[in-house]
């Protein structure tokens, strides 16, 4: 057997009184667990909003989703942009709702997601779960975060955050057009543009369809390349890669595209691969079990990194 050596108790104490002092003199060097987003939270007001059932424009229930918006925002700084879109229905009321978090710096970032189902969808109890229902969740809980760092009048470290919820993305007509989409963003560009808002936006992130538990976010080709490269970065950090960008999304039009065509830095943060083939996509699949939390809090540590990141530019 291997030799044992016994020492006796003044030197086993010294002993344990240096390894105490090892550690002691070690331990501000020790690397902190990785804080990360909550993303069962989001998921818990994912399921709040999605219990609302489907909420088109024109429907009680779409007011019924005014109406928790409105609820949870109530103590912050609110605005709510009501317009009349012109739609293959007719004259349509709708509702953007943006959610301002103030920044040290001169600037704006956006985060937007649209939160309505589809007026064409409204004969199948299509929820939206994850198309508009995992990422008003996920911008939920990212105003919590927000929330907590500007209490007592603090302010954010960089750019103020304003949280956008769109109204009228989705096409009204079962077929998808430039004229018949896109309501809420379109609106709000054009009149960001003619008040001057839209000089003082640094970047217009878009989340779309990423609660899905097979996380798979495609690179959009109309993106800007600079915040690409910036959600990259934020991306590695949290050691993300297999999540983002491995297969390219061309000529996607979604809601940052009004921001786009108006020069303004815009990214597409959205997984179309949902369910073999698409095929929970704009159907009574998408539903509440094909999301999850542990998606939802990737895309919150990458979008929470990638304000940070635009902040110190």
């Amino acid at each position: 057997m291997p030799q044992v050596t016994l020492l006796g108790p003044g030197i086993a104490q010294l002993c344990a009184t240096g390894f105490a002092l090892a550690l002691l003199l070690l331990s501000p060097f020790a690397a902190p667990a990785q804080q990360h987003f909550n993303g069962a939270k989001a998921l818990e007001y994912a399921r709040q909003y999605v219990s609302i059932g489907p909420r088109w424009p024109t429907s009680q229930n779409h007011q019924k989703a005014e109406a928790f918006l409105r609820s949870h925002f109530q103590h912050d700084q609110l605005e709510e942009d009501v317009f009349t879109a012109s739609t293959p229905i007719g004259p349509v009321a709708m509702r953007n709702f943006i959610v301002r978090f103030p920044g040290k710096k001169d600037g704006a970032i956006v985060l937007a997601t649209h939160y309505e189902t589809n007026y064409w969808l409204k004969n199948i109890n299509f929820v939206g779960a994850n198309d508009g229902g995992s990422t008003t969740g996920l911008l939920l809980a990212i105003a919590d975060q927000l929330r907590a760092q500007t209490a007592g009048g603090k302010k954010l470290d960089g750019y103020s955050v304003w949280l956008l919820f769109d109204d009228g993305e989705e096409s009204i007509g079962s077929n998808w057009t430039d004229s018949d989409s896109l309501y809420g963003t379109r609106h709000l560009a054009a009149k960001w543009a003619r008040d001057g808002t839209l000089s003082k936006i640094k970047a217009f992130i878009l989340a779309d369809m990423i609660g899905d538990k097979d996380l798979d976010i495609q690179r959009d080709s109309q993106s800007t390349a600079w915040l690409v490269d910036v959600v990259r970065q934020a991306v590695k950090k949290f050691g993300y890669e297999r999540y983002f960008f491995k297969q390219p999304m061309n000529g996607l039009s979604d809601d940052h595209i009004p921001f786009v065509q108006r020069g303004v830095p815009s990214i597409d943060i959205i997984d179309l691969n949902y369910g073999p083939n698409n095929s929970y996509h704009h159907t009574d699949k998408d539903t509440m079990d094909k999301i999850s939390a542990h998606s939802l809090t990737i895309d919150g540590d990458v979008f929470m990194e990638t304000i940070r990141l635009i902040g110190q530019r």
